[in-house]
């Protein structure tokens, strides 16, 4: 029987957290994940409050709708989930999937007082001048106020570089977005070996740079490759990730 397209979507991003949580890219029982499953935009899928990545499947996640307030006080929404994916959801209706994490490369860049990925080679290249970038952490950002300030920010860009907290990536499709958050983390590291040589970086030119950005966005079949093939690797490891 053919899945419906909350059936997908769901069994879709149940296999991102198993990858992620593979790549080591998770941060204990935190972070999380949603993507929207109505056409607006604010019916959207969730993970559960604390339940580590490696186990989730598509069942275990969540069906909020970003207009009712009172999920704010359930006992398996985590406060700092809601207040961030709720707003977004809620305000850029084009964000269909949202990844929100804290890898160990890209926060270590969000951390710097210039919170920027030189372009230095053809992954890093990627994001010139596509990032935006936060530099008011204030806490946990729990609280709607905070999830509307972070919405504001990406305006007509899809990355958000947290500072000193982590990362943030939205797409229109599981695939793109997944991608582009495993190509941003190894960006980031990549800068950061470069950087531990203590030699001096050979950055692109403006114009390189941009061309090579241009190229990626041409090629967004490769994204959703990437991410099917780690979905296939997912699901024959453990085929229970879609129940």
């Amino acid at each position: 029987m053919a899945l419906n397209h909350e059936e997908n979507l769901r069994v879709d991003l149940a296999a991102t957290f198993r990858i992620i949580a593979h790549l080591g890219m998770h941060e204990a029982v935190a972070n999380h994940f949603s993507a929207a499953v109505s056409d607006d935009g604010k019916k959207f899928l969730l993970n559960p409050k604390w339940m580590h990545f490696s186990r989730i499947r598509a069942g275990d996640l969540l069906l909020l709708d970003a207009d009712d307030e009172s999920t704010a006080s359930r006992k398996d929404v985590d406060a700092t989930a809601w207040a961030i994916h709720g707003q977004i959801h809620q305000m850029l209706p084009a964000a269909r999937v949202v990844l929100h994490l804290h890898p160990v490369f890209a926060t270590s860049i969000a951390c710097l007082q210039n919170p920027q990925i030189s372009p230095i080679d053809q992954n890093t290249a990627r994001y010139f001048n596509r990032v935006a970038v936060d530099e008011m952490y204030g806490g946990m950002a729990d609280t709607t106020a905070e999830g509307a300030r972070l919405a504001g920010l990406l305006k007509d860009k899809t990355r958000l570089l947290m500072g000193n907290h982590g990362v943030m990536v939205v797409g229109k499709t599981i695939g793109e977005a997944f991608d582009d958050m495993w190509t941003l983390e190894r960006s980031c590291q990549i800068l950061v070996t470069a950087w531990s040589t203590g030699q001096p970086l050979r950055v692109l030119s403006d114009e390189v740079a941009e061309k090579t950005a241009r190229s990626w966005e041409k090629i967004t079949d490769f994204s959703e490759q990437h991410f099917e093939e780690m979905k296939y690797l997912m699901i024959k490891h453990d085929p229970s990730l879609a129940d």
